[in-house]
This record gives C-alpha cells, sequence and structure tokens, in this order.
C-alpha cells in the first residue's frame, strides 16, 4: 500500500468545500439568514426567534444587504481557481504555494460560518486547512514546484 500524499488530499477536499461554498453563496442572497441568531435571540410569540439588538451588523451585511455571502463566493471561486487549476494560475507561485492555502481557507471557514447556508462549506474548509497542515508539517511539496526547481527566468 502506498502512503497518502496529504496535499493532494486536502487540495480535492479544498476543492468540494469551495464549490459548496460557492453554491452556498448563492442559496443565500435567497433564503438570507444570520446563522448565529440562536445565541442571543428573544423568543417572540407569534413571531419566532427573533435577533438580539447587538446582532444588527450582522443582519446588515448577511440580510439587508448580502454582502458576506457575495464575499464567500468571490473567495471560494478564487479557491477553485488555485486548486483546480485556472490555466492562467497553472505554474505560477501562487499556485504552488501550500502555505497560501490554508489562511485563504481560514478565511473562506469564517466568513461562511456566519450565514446559515455556509455551515458545512465551513467545517469542510477547516478539514482541508488541517489536511494542509499535516501536508507542511511532513515537509511535503507539490510536484510542480519540485519540477520548476532551479530554473530561472520561468514561474
Amino acid at each position: 500500500m502506498g502512503n497518502l500524499i496529504w496535499h493532494e488530499y486536502a487540495r480535492y477536499v479544498s476543492i468540494t468545500a469551495s464549490l459548496y461554498t460557492v453554491w452556498a453563496g448563492f442559496f443565500a442572497l435567497i433564503y438570507r439568514k444570520f446563522f448565529w441568531d440562536f445565541v442571543s435571540g428573544i423568543v417572540r410569540n407569534p413571531g419566532g426567534l427573533q435577533p438580539a439588538p447587538q446582532d444588527s451588523i450582522f443582519i446588515t451585511i448577511i440580510v439587508k444587504a448580502p454582502i458576506l455571502p457575495i464575499f464567500s463566493m468571490l473567495l471560494g471561486s478564487t479557491l477553485v481557481a488555485l486548486d483546480y487549476p485556472a490555466p492562467f494560475l497553472k505554474g505560477t507561485s501562487i499556485q504552488r504555494s501550500i502555505v497560501l492555502r490554508p489562511v485563504l481557507l481560514i478565511l473562506q471557514a469564517f466568513l461562511a460560518i456566519l450565514f446559515y447556508q455556509g455551515t458545512n462549506g465551513a467545517i469542510w474548509s477547516l478539514v482541508a486547512t488541517v489536511c494542509y497542515g499535516r501536508a507542511l508539517a511532513l515537509g511535503e511539496s507539490m510536484k510542480e514546484a519540485k519540477d520548476n526547481k532551479g530554473r530561472s527566468g520561468g514561474a
């Protein structure tokens, strides 16, 4: 049996999480809901759960003007372009960087956990971050980075 190549596994999980986050962002444009409203919400009869007044900033950037889902969709699309990779990014130093991806995945998880539809994408983004961290701890490098080692003038 072979060894698990952690950065490849993390790449597949990252693609899945990012596509899910993009889908969740589209879905959040239609069904707008702040996920953490139950933490300090007020239960009214009738009316159900109402967000607390201190959550008004989240209501503004998620429900009234869906800025957060749109940023989450853009970041998810960027991560898909890095991990798949897009033709204009193939072979560049940004595409070969394993360190950049966990940083972007943590940011994606932070943005996606705030709106209701993005919670699964946020969880899988954190799983991909842990897998990239394991790859870094084992000293793995991408095949493209090994192929370009020592070349000058290339990306």
